[in-house]
């Protein structure tokens, strides 16, 4: 059996949760789950862009994991769907063949859930059984199967809202709030993936306006994420397709015309709208400072530069694009895929700097061969080892 006890010839298994092959092995299971997620959040976006999400009207954790089988039951899923306002208002008479086409996109993006939860759980409890997951670790990876269940159930809440009387989508604040989850469980998926097994060299010592950069970003880019959600959930994205003018104003006509105020921040078209253009924007700014702080430490963090400006470009020219030609589906799913794309490149930055004291650009890097700590022979760094012993690198 792959990664038996013969792996671990010198380690009792009390010790194996500590050993660079553990820590590894635990580190590349994680980032595979990180990247079913991300696959997860482009079905998403692609089940909103086509209407597929209201197609399956039931919820059904396990048996739903089966599909249609016989005619009769095709014919049973179409009459649910009729009974809907989407099928009335957007889709009536676009008979079975229609259903189905939307059917088998949501089906699959409930089947892709179903299977990160099993390549979650399963590899998690081998790993503990087999004592090679450190124990402080366990409860964060609990408290993340936990939140991808929630995540599930949240998904049904949101769905259900499209079932309303004359709603032909779902609620948007119920779809942001499934979409800010799914975030939120992949950056701690990616986040304890980087603690156990990093791209690069941890950076000891930055300057305070690198790490306040860092950070800055990381939360633009998350709010920017958000107001677009709401873009999403309200269609806002198909009226004033003009750039950078809003009906040729900077701030469009009715921007606060809703009381109290705070709802026009998720109600109002032309506000929601706005306030997207605007945090993308400060977001673009934003990165360009990140970008431009990492220069003293291009030679430690210059790949990971490079992904965010490239992110943060690719990302406003794809939503300047979606927003001037109406929304176009080949144009919006990328936008949302490059929205994650961009999340995880400021995320990797932050990461590098979580324990760097603030000095000086010229300081050193840690650094550490394999299966040890320090340098290589040749004094140079190796990416692929952990970052420290457990004793040594603070819990994060």
């Amino acid at each position: 059996m792959p990664f038996d006890d013969r792996d671990f010839p010198n380690l009792p298994k009390g010790e194996r949760a500590t050993s660079p092959r553990s820590r590894r092995m635990v580190a590349i299971w994680l980032y595979g789950i990180a990247g079913m997620i991300q696959v997860m959040i482009a079905l998403g976006g692609a089940t909103r862009l086509t209407g597929s999400g209201l197609s399956i009207m039931e919820w059904a954790p396990i048996m739903g994991a089966i599909p249609p089988l016989s005619d009769e039951e095709w014919h049973r899923l179409y009459a649910l769907y009729q009974q809907i306002p989407q099928y009335d208002l957007v889709n009536s008479g676009f008979g079975l063949e229609g259903f189905k086409r939307i059917f088998w996109l949501e089906w699959t993006h409930r089947l892709w859930g179903r299977l990160i939860g099993a390549a979650f759980f399963i590899p998690l409890a081998w790993f503990t059984a087999t004592g090679r997951l450190e124990r402080r670790l366990l409860p964060r990876l609990l408290g993340l199967f936990v939140l991808g269940g929630l995540q599930g159930a949240i998904g049904w809440f949101m769905v259900a809202s499209g079932f309303f009387p004359d709603a032909t989508a779902v609620a948007p604040i119920r779809l942001v709030t499934h979409l800010a989850l799914a975030l939120l469980l992949y950056c701690g998926v990616l986040w304890t993936a980087l603690t156990l097994l990093p791209p690069g060299p941890r950076i000891s010592e930055a300057s305070p306006a690198l790490k306040l950069c860092g950070w800055a970003t990381l939360g633009l880019v998350s709010l920017t994420i958000v107001a677009g959600g709401f873009v999403a959930g309200l269609h806002a994205g198909l009226v004033y397709n003009t750039f950078p003018w809003m009906d040729g104003r900077v701030v469009p006509e009715g921007y606060a015309a809703l009381q109290p105020f705070a709802r026009n921040l998720i109600e109002n078209i032309a506000a929601v709208q706005f306030d997207h253009r605007v945090l993308a924007t400060l977001t673009l700014l934003a990165a360009t400072g990140l970008v431009i702080a990492t220069l003293p430490y291009r030679a430690r963090l210059g790949w990971r530069a490079g992904f965010v400006a490239t992110a943060v470009v690719v990302q406003y020219i794809l939503g300047v694009a979606t927003l001037l030609l109406v929304v176009p589906a080949g144009l919006a799913l990328p936008h949302q895929i490059g929205a994650s794309i961009l999340l995880t490149s400021v995320l990797l930055i932050v990461h590098s700097l979580r324990f760097a004291r603030g000095t000086s650009p010229t300081a050193s890097v840690r650094t550490y061969p394999r299966g040890g700590h320090g340098q290589t022979a040749r004094g140079t760094p190796f990416y692929g080892s952990i970052t420290s012993s457990p004793a040594e690198e603070p819990k994060s």
